[in-house]
């Protein structure tokens, strides 16, 4: 996966999403269909934790990261700054895996004292996403594995090490992988889902790709919007959650085109 890198592809970057324009469909007349699920991590805490503030935040298609800037700063969401949703950004994809102090003020480049509050503050806002965390490392040390949403196991051997860092890693391990794991399956639903639907349509097009959370496919021109309403509609139906499952998608020539 180096020099170069052809498994994960750069998109942070300007020169690393030029790189996507080398992805095209199959044949002329064809175009590129990408579909992505948005912030599905954050939807799977919020249903898994049963925290209020959350779950009221997704269904009434709030900013999660302005409301939880809002929260951690205690101002309010129209007074919140770039910056302060930056930060907010960083907690909450952070608190998904487990991010202590160190970690978050290296991300974002402040003092470790300042992470130890913005990880405090978040946590007393939303106090279920807390008790989830300490829950289910609790349950891990006492059953040596965590289960998805689907009940998909993941041992984890490092929560009985001598050594603390390893230890401490494998409780990180234990607070993310329902959520990430659970988000692993949906995707796979998703797929099969998608697929089967894609046959039965009789449409000229085909699920050619899984990247993370998207999922991409090569069709005819002529059917490219009733592909993507499928696409979409299997995606957004995989999974059952109390928030409701949301997917972003683009039509392009070029997998460049439909993320630009």
């Amino acid at each position: 996966s180096s020099n170069p890198n052809l498994q994960n592809i750069p998109v942070r970057t300007a020169l690393g999403r030029e790189l996507r324009r080398f992805f095209i469909p199959r044949d002329e007349g064809r175009v590129l269909i990408d579909a992505d699920y948005s912030q599905i991590e954050l939807r799977l805490l919020a249903h898994i934790s049963g925290d209020e503030t959350l779950i009221n935040a997704f269904r009434n298609g709030i900013d999660i990261h302005t409301l939880t800037a809002s929260q951690v700063f205690g101002v309010p969401e129209d007074e919140v700054t770039s910056e302060m949703r930056k930060r907010a950004k960083a907690v909450n994809f952070g608190i998904v895996y487990g991010i202590g102090d160190y970690s978050l003020a290296q991300d974002i480049g402040v003092t470790k004292r300042e992470a130890a509050a913005y990880i405090s503050a978040y946590l007393a806002k939303y106090p279920k996403v807390g008790k989830y965390l300490k829950d289910v490392v609790a349950k891990a040390h006492e059953d040596g594995y965590v289960t998805t949403m689907f009940g998909r196991r993941r041992y984890i051997p490092e929560l009985t090490s001598q050594k603390k860092m390893m230890q401490a890693f494998g409780e990180r391990v234990a607070m993310n992988s329902p959520i990430q794991g659970s988000a692993a399956d949906i995707i796979k639903i998703a797929m099969i889902n998608a697929d089967k639907a894609l046959k039965e349509s009789g449409l000229d097009a085909i699920l050619i790709l899984q990247v993370h959370d998207e999922l991409i496919v090569d069709a005819a021109e002529k059917d490219a919007d009733a592909a993507k309403e499928i696409l979409v509609r299997e995606m957004e139906s995989a999974a059952k959650l109390s928030v409701p499952l949301t997917v972003s998608s683009a039509v392009g020539k070029t997998w460049y085109d439909c993320k630009d």
